[in-house]
């Protein structure tokens, strides 16, 4: 009897900082090779200003250069590595970014920064998701959506944020009118790859995500896609004129966007014609690559993070204050997601060894070296308590404008202990994300991360278990997010018969290992999470008649328990 022809597709994933590819197996998920980019502008790709802290833009031209390299590599790659692998034999492509990422664009659908009119102007580059110039637009847009008693916060956790696509666009017509009159439209990013690479741009025809749509720019069928006119309007007559060069449909990434154009097949080494998946945000796919199903949480851990979890399509879910979106078939089809996440988590621990590490940590691998002894302390030890808002705080409060803040500094505080509480920071705002969407009816029985965070820190994935008291798992694939990119290229070529669920059970699964709750452990964060969330919600929440006398007294008190009796964990 011959043998099944082999399948293979390719998922392409647009992070922060780079670009990667990777081939994958149909049958069960095996990733032949894999390829990465980094972005060739600005610091570490983000286009940055000394003037302002809080933008961050992207160069165009590094997304469409990273696509043609890591792809074309990756191909060249799994055909090395397999015999059995035939470039004929790829079935789809699939495609995820970072997001909310806007890009003006001309009425061919092109960015504006690929024009030299506009390529050294910032405000004509793609507006990464980490931008927070727009948030007083944000706030603008709560309070004008709050006043007119319309529905379009309802699905995003009742407040907008300054990460999200029309916050940023509204903030490019107050402070660069000449970009925005240029610009024909506004195209995300997910939206952007897929449509280039079928060779067809056209901002009023091009196929447009329901994740990026759904969680970032307040669409929705209940109320008939995108804000009414009447609404932008009140915002800008301008905005309102620009919802006519948008859309009025969005879908799932199991949709083809279209078909692989020649004249990227043949700069890639692929087939023409190959079916391109309609594109999403990287935690998205990186959930689905993880296994996200009911009652689990998948946590994206990387420079920030985000919290994916789904319930059925016909599940009863409420609107719950401050997550990122609650929206049908934006993760898992047939399935309604919910989004919350930390705006900065491996961005703090970098900010600390790049700006304060000391001399004693600098050679080798310097995060080891301060893992290895924090990892020595015993919960409450140290006798600090970390704010992980060093990028503003995503979920629950939803406020570019909070700082990082550490209490209960003495003068022998040490480095590690200062690198254990911002751990243990990150840790806590977790917590606050969870207990969130459980008292909304999201129940949540374990935690499986991916990222290189998760794979690389046990110290942190230890933490994470005892302050969440639930068991972390670890995707089996290092490289989840573009995994689940391939899995969404397969589906939009009618691999596992266009159905998701199967195409999981197929490519992912979890690693062995598995963090457990450690039950000491667990009581002593309890206390500190309580301490943590008087502190969240001193600072974070207007009005608050918290008071913070407690608070350092309290920490001493932990601290001088945690010392007595309490025996060191030995680090080999």
């Amino acid at each position: 009897m011959k043998a099944k022809q082999k399948q293979y597709a390719i998922g392409v994933d647009y992070g922060t900082n780079s670009v990667r590819a990777l081939v994958v197996d149909l049958a069960d998920g095996a990733e032949l090779a894999s390829a990465t980019f980094a972005y060739p502008s600005g610091e570490d790709g983000v286009l940055v200003s000394a003037k302002d802290p809080q933008l961050a833009r992207q160069n165009p031209a590094d997304y469409l250069a990273g696509f043609l390299d890591v792809v074309a590599k990756a191909v060249k790659q799994a055909a090395r590595a397999d015999k059995a692998f035939k470039a004929a034999h790829v079935v789809g492509i699939g495609v995820d970014t970072t997001g909310s990422t806007p890009i003006p664009v001309d009425k061919a659908g092109m960015p504006l920064a690929l024009k030299p009119k506009f390529a050294k102007n910032p405000n004509a580059h793609a507006w990464l998701w980490k931008d927070h110039t727009a948030h007083a637009e944000a706030a603008a847009i709560t309070e004008a959506a709050k006043k007119a008693g319309v529905p379009y916060l309802d699905k995003c956790g009742g407040t907008y944020s300054s990460e999200w696509f029309w916050s940023k666009i509204w903030h490019c017509l107050n402070v660069d009118k000449a970009v925005f009159d240029a610009a024909f439209s506004w195209v995300e990013l997910c939206d952007f790859i897929p449509a280039w690479l079928c060779g067809d741009t056209d901002p009023l025809t091009l196929r447009r995500g329901i994740c990026a749509a759904g969680h970032k720019a307040m669409f929705s069928a209940e109320w008939g896609g995108l804000p009414s006119k009447e609404f932008l309007a009140a915002l800008s007559p301008r905005l309102a004129e620009l919802r006519d060069r948008l859309y009025t449909q969005a879908v799932p990434s199991d949709w083809p966007a279209g078909r692989l154009s020649r004249e990227i097949a043949d700069q890639v080494g692929l087939p023409a014609g190959i079916a391109v998946a309609v594109g999403a945000f990287d935690a998205h796919h990186g959930a689905v690559g993880s296994g996200v199903k009911p009652g689990t949480l998948v946590k994206i851990v990387g420079t920030s993070t985000c919290d994916i979890m789904v319930a059925p399509a016909g599940a009863k879910v409420a609107d719950i204050p401050g997550v990122c979106g609650i929206v049908p078939g934006s993760v898992l089809p047939g399935h309604l997601a919910v989004e919350a996440g930390q705006s900065a988590v491996g961005d703090i621990f970098k900010w600390y060894v790049d700006k304060h590490l000391p001399a004693a940590h600098a050679k080798g691998n310097p995060y080891a070296s301060l893992e290895k002894e924090a990892a020595r302390l015993a919960p409450g030890e140290s006798g600090l308590l970390a704010l992980d808002w060093h990028n503003g705080n995503r979920t629950i409060l939803v406020d570019p404008l909070l700082t990082g803040g550490i209490v209960g500094l003495t003068l022998r505080t040490t480095p590690a202990e200062i690198y254990r509480a911002l751990v243990e920071a990150t840790a806590f705002g977790a917590l606050v994300i969870v207990q969130r969407v459980e008292k909304y009816g999201i129940k949540i029985k374990e935690v499986v991360t991916c990222g290189g965070l998760a794979e690389k820190s046990p110290f942190m994935m230890q933490i994470y278990a005892d302050v969440l008291n639930r068991p972390m798992r670890i995707s089996r694939s290092a490289q989840s997010c573009a995994l689940g990119a391939a899995m969404f290229g397969a589906l939009a070529a009618g691999a596992f018969g266009g159905d998701a669920i199967r195409a999981q059970k197929a490519m992912t699964g979890t690693k062995a290992i598995v963090y457990k709750p450690i039950p000491a452990n667990v009581k002593a964060y309890a206390r500190l999470a309580a301490l943590y969330r008087q502190l969240h919600d001193a600072f974070g929440v207007a009005g608050s008649a918290h008071g913070l006398a407690n608070v350092m007294k309290d920490l001493v008190a932990i601290r001088t328990a945690a010392r007595g009796g309490i025996k060191r964990r030995q680090v080999k």
